[in-house]
C-alpha cells in the first residue's frame, strides 16, 4: 500500500514538472517547434515581394524589420510566435492564407528567420 502511493505520488510529480516545463516553453506563444532561420530566408523570399525586412518602409504589406521586437503586429495582436503563425496561415488584409501552400517545417524555418530580424 505504501509502495503503491509512493509511486503514485512520484508520478504526479514528474508530471507537475513537466507540465511546468511545457507551460515555461509556450509562454510566448510559441508551438516548440524550432526552424531553419537560412532555409527561412529562402522561403521568405516570395513574401519579400510585399514585405520589406530591411527597412521600415511599407510595401504592399507592412515591414516585417524587428517584427519580434514590437509589441504588436498590424492587426493589434500581440506578437508572438502563435499569432505570426496565424497570419501566416490565415493571411487577410489582401494577403493570400499560406496555410495549405506551405509545409509546417517551412513555416517553422520562416518564424525562425522573423526572429533573426
Amino acid at each position: 500500500m505504501l509502495r503503491h502511493k509512493l509511486l503514485t505520488a512520484g508520478f504526479c510529480v514528474l508530471f507537475s514538472s513537466l507540465t511546468v516545463a511545457v507551460a515555461a516553453n509556450q509562454k510566448d506563444g510559441s508551438s516548440g517547434s524550432k526552424g531553419d532561420a537560412a532555409k527561412g530566408k529562402e522561403t521568405f523570399e516570395q513574401c519579400a515581394i510585399c514585405h520589406n525586412v530591411d527597412t521600415d518602409e511599407k510595401k504592399m504589406g507592412p515591414s516585417l524589420k524587428g517584427l519580434f521586437k514590437r509589441q504588436k503586429l498590424a492587426n493589434g495582436k500581440a506578437v508572438n510566435d502563435a499569432n505570426v503563425l496565424e497570419q501566416i496561415n490565415n493571411g487577410g488584409n489582401g494577403m493570400p492564407a499560406y496555410a495549405d501552400m506551405l509545409s509546417a517545417d517551412d513555416k517553422a524555418n520562416v518564424l525562425a528567420y522573423l526572429h533573426t530580424l
